[in-house]
């Protein structure tokens, strides 16, 4: 059960089963190259958006399941050459729907009284916001044409490149004491007790990094230059605001955001100078020291253990939840450990025809590995409350596709706590510490690099020499003196696949809001006990149907002020002086 079982999708590529899904999407896609052709102003509105919505629902679910079963074919093996080759042909195919969207969302902006019609026909309440959010794309389109094209270049454009960063960092070979390990089991020893195994194991994979660095920064480039041509083309200002636009949020919500990270950055420096004392380090921590656990916990969780350990956690908030992590190992949706070819971190896939979610995991036993884990079957949560909504219906955005997780390993590290004492209490609070200055810290380490990545590579393709330097100028100044700043690690912009999308930039953000609006949500829940869970879940249902600040509303949030944002990081500034209290 170390594997995850991907035959209620598909049994095999040549089986029957994925041959007539495939067969299906190509004739849907004729069908629907058919449809945008009759549209016409004297077109009949209604039921012309009725069929647009029966088109697009079918294509959505078959899509999901091919395309699903194809990727996380190859999330586990790279160098699979079918599932490339299908990679591939999914995109193609993708690509001949854009005649669909493009010519759809062009003749709707042309459709006056659209809420009053939607108001008016029962059939469509149920779509008013997809329907009004696909009007509003219409700004930001290029002809149909030109769409299309585009369509068909990224395949061998940001896709292609986004491949090759996926396959040479899982295929990369590491050199650690004498053998050779993947890239995610030398990441993974950066968590271990022994102060010389974390030096070397840093040291090994940053000497790996430099046989592919001229290759990803290759690949970077090609992506950050053909967006920032793009998002000039669609009238944005600039990636970032394409990408706030899409996150369906406001700037003024990002800005806040960001203003509050950025004034709490001295209480983490202040952690992380006390862990470096803690560790024997004069002035900031040292990168390979990041991760370093303190006090002490005898545990060493075996699959079976760290799954019933979350299950029980779980069961504290809801047996909801309880029962959808059992059932998640049961039915074995989750692949555990790594392996070569297996692409590193960890991530869930929602497949909302079937109802389930497949979850990656590089899990080597260590307790932030359970709380990987617990992240990841957060997001499983996020699914199974959404697929109660139609598939169209099912898209959330990034700042909100962390509430869920990110409420999860709240529940899960405060249960930790809870029951722990003394030095097994120190080393629950500080791995928790240690997560959170990764998404608050890190996070915006990460944003200044890639808004200084796209900036410059406007004028010019970036050098390696200089995305290193760029890199660790993005630490010094989020990390400030929390860090001994003669040892940053300058690759950290490789092993990132947040970076390579030509579709989602600055996916980085959304982490931090996850974190902070999670935190904010479990206030609340401690608040107004089990009675609020079913809040919560209207929540995370309605994510797909409403902008950012609109969902947080429904729980009574104000995202787009700073009073929140600042709430939400007191928070933690109390888990901090709580740490600094403990190890006075």
């Amino acid at each position: 059960m170390n594997t995850w079982d991907l035959t209620p999708l598909f049994p095999d590529y040549d089986s029957k089963e994925f041959k007539e899904t495939v067969s299906k999407i190509e004739g849907l896609i004729k069908e629907s190259k058919a449809f945008a052709d009759t549209l016409s102003a004297d077109a009949d509105t209604v039921s012309t958006i009725k069929k647009y919505l029966e088109l697009a629902s079918k294509l959505r679910s078959l899509f999901v399941q091919a395309y699903g079963y194809v990727n996380l074919r190859l999330a586990t093996n790279a160098q699979d050459e079918t599932s490339q080759a299908w990679m591939n042909k999914m995109g193609q195919m993708s690509a001949e729907t854009t005649k669909f969207s493009t010519a759809f969302i062009q003749w709707l902006d042309k459709v006056e009284d659209l809420e009053a019609i939607i108001d008016q026909t029962e059939a469509l309440k149920p779509y008013r916001y997809h329907l009004l959010r696909a009007k509003s794309n219409a700004a930001h389109m290029l002809s149909e044409e030109e769409e299309q094209l585009i369509a068909k270049l990224k395949q061998t454009g940001s896709e292609a490149w986004s491949r090759q960063q996926s396959m040479l960092t899982s295929m990369l070979d590491v050199e650690y004491e004498g053998e050779t390990i993947t890239l995610s089991a030398v990441r993974n020893k950066a968590h271990s007790q022994d102060a010389g195994v974390r030096k070397k194991a840093y040291e090994a994979e940053l000497a790996a990094y430099k046989k592919i660095e001229q290759s990803i920064a290759f690949s970077l480039n090609s992506i950050k230059g053909e967006v920032n041509e793009l998002v000039k083309m669609r009238g944005f200002e600039s990636p970032l605001s394409e990408s706030v636009y899409n996150a369906r949020m406001k700037e003024e919500t990002l800005d806040a955001l960001l203003e509050s990270m950025r004034e709490h950055r001295p209480m983490f420096h202040k952690y992380l100078r006390r862990k470096a004392k803690m560790l024997g380090h004069e002035g900031g921590l040292p990168w390979y020291d990041l991760f370093a656990p303190l006090g002490k916990s005898e545990r060493e969780f075996s699959i079976d253990e760290a799954m019933q350990y979350v299950v029980k956690n779980f069961a504290s908030y809801s047996d909801d939840l309880a029962n959808l992590a059992k059932r998640a190992y049961n039915e074995e949706w989750i692949d555990f450990t790594p392996r070569k070819g297996k692409r590193g971190g960890a991530f869930c896939f929602n497949i909302h025809p079937l109802k389930q979610s497949r979850i990656l995991t590089n899990f080597d036993g260590s307790f932030s590995n359970v709380i990987t884990l617990a992240h990841e079957l957060g997001h499983a949560y996020h699914g199974d409350r959404i697929f109660e909504e139609e598939i169209l219906n099912a898209s959330y955005t990034m700042p909100v596709a962390e509430t869920a997780s990110t409420l999860c390993e709240t529940i899960v590290k405060k249960a930790a706590l809870q029951d722990a004492k003394d030095e097994e209490k120190l080393f629950i609070l500080e791995q928790s510490l240690m997560g959170t200055t990764q998404v608050i810290v890190d996070i915006l380490s990460r944003f200044i690099f890639e808004q200084k990545v796209f900036e410059v590579r406007q004028n010019t393709p970036i050098p390696v020499e200089k995305l290193k330097t760029m890199m660790e100028e993005a630490q010094k100044e989020a990390y400030g003196e929390g860090l001994d700043q003669d040892k940053l690690p300058p690759y950290m912009w490789i092993n990132k696949p947040h970076y390579y999308s030509g579709s989602l930039s600055f996916y980085n953000f959304p982490y931090a809001f996850g974190l902070l609006f999670a935190k904010g949500i479990y206030a609340l829940y401690q608040e107004k006990g089990a009675d609020f869970v079913p809040e919560i879940d209207k929540l995370l249902r309605m994510t797909g149907k409403m902008d950012v600040e609109d969902v947080a509303a429904l729980v009574g949030i104000d995202v787009t002020k700073r009073e929140f944002w600042d709430k939400s990081l007191s928070v933690i500034k109390e888990e901090i002086e709580m740490f600094l209290d403990l190890t006075e």
